[in-house]
């Protein structure tokens, strides 16, 4: 059995969609006043006491499995102790977290439901009052790898105990390729140390989303954070429609400035030299020839008139 926490969520998603998906599960609509909505966290990608840790690809697996599985009392799987189900899951990454061996902190957070009954009142005010928030899931992997050996700690191959320490390095067993998810229960000590009832979620600016992204780790978003990831690339992409309107300008301007220079190129050389500058390069360049330019023109003086001439003649 693995461990989570109940958790107290500033939710961000669409509440008629929720009860979409609650309904699915009930033989009669049921509507909003009637159910309790809760976010749990059931699993992480941390070593827990058990000295096992589920993979980031686990969790992932795990994601789809546990939708629509029963939530229970101390594991005991009689009828009268099924007092939730999950409609939704998803695993994120929890900012600012590590985990034991130093890689960024993953979890398998769930929404599920609770019917208010008077038969469920008690649990949820114990829910609510943060009493009751440790949650233990039950599932099954294909194999636990060991962290020295790499074998499945099960196979003869492996001679390796976990929490046992060898050449500085302390053995665990890494859970992967889950085969079934069966249900998550309320307990009271959990064996992973962050599972369970969560308390806040806090939405990640854009320059930590983008710093996420830059990393080698799965990244998983919220509804709001795509939404902003989403305002966000198409902003860029209105800009970048001006910045290249200016850029054909400058060039264009460049190559009219070259020309009252003198400077005189190929077609292809003189494209093929201004693609290359930096939009700071072209400006600092333009600027030069503007100055030469000025710099000329202040030099030029007026000839005496002459009778003869009907124009007025400069030099340098």
């Amino acid at each position: 059995m693995k461990h989570g926490q109940v958790i107290k969520s500033a939710f961000d998603g669409d509440h008629a969609e929720e009860m979409a998906l609650v309904n699915q599960y009930a033989r009669r609509e049921l509507s909003e006043d009637e159910v309790y909505l809760f976010s749990v966290a059931l699993c992480d990608n941390d070593i827990d006491r058990d000295n096992e840790r589920f993979t980031v690809e686990s969790l992932f697996a795990l994601e789809k499995l546990f939708v629509g599985k029963t939530g229970i009392i101390d594991h005991d799987p009689t009828a009268k102790n099924q007092k939730a189900r999950i409609i939704s899951c998803r695993v994120e990454s929890v900012e600012g977290a590590k985990t034991a061996l130093g890689d960024q902190l993953f979890r398998l957070t769930a929404r599920a439901y609770i019917p208010r009954t008077e038969g469920n009142a008690e649990l949820i005010e114990a829910i609510e009052a943060g009493i009751v928030k440790e949650v233990s899931v039950g599932c099954s992997v294909g194999h636990t790898l060991c962290s020295i050996c790499h074998n499945d700690m099960r196979s003869p191959e492996c001679r390796h105990q976990k929490g046992r320490e060898y050449d500085g390095e302390v053995c665990y067993g890494e859970l992967t390729e889950p085969r079934d998810a069966y249900e998550f229960s309320f307990v009271a000590v959990p064996a992973q140390r962050a599972a369970g009832v969560i308390k806040g979620y806090k939405e990640k600016d854009m320059k930590d989303i983008c710093k996420s992204l830059s990393g080698e780790n799965e990244v998983t978003l919220s509804k709001g954070e795509a939404a902003q990831l989403k305002e966000y690339i198409e902003r860029l992409e209105n800009d970048n429609e001006y910045a290249k309107a200016y850029r054909e300008e400058l060039s264009q301007q460049l190559k009219t400035a070259l020309r009252e220079q003198g400077v005189t190129l190929d077609f292809a050389v003189e494209n093929c030299i201004i693609k290359k500058l930096s939009v700071n390069e072209a400006q600092v360049l333009l600027k030069a020839l503007r100055r030469k330019e000025r710099k000329a023109v202040s030099q030029l003086g007026a000839k005496p008139a002459d009778d003869n001439v009907g124009n007025t003649e400069f030099r340098i």
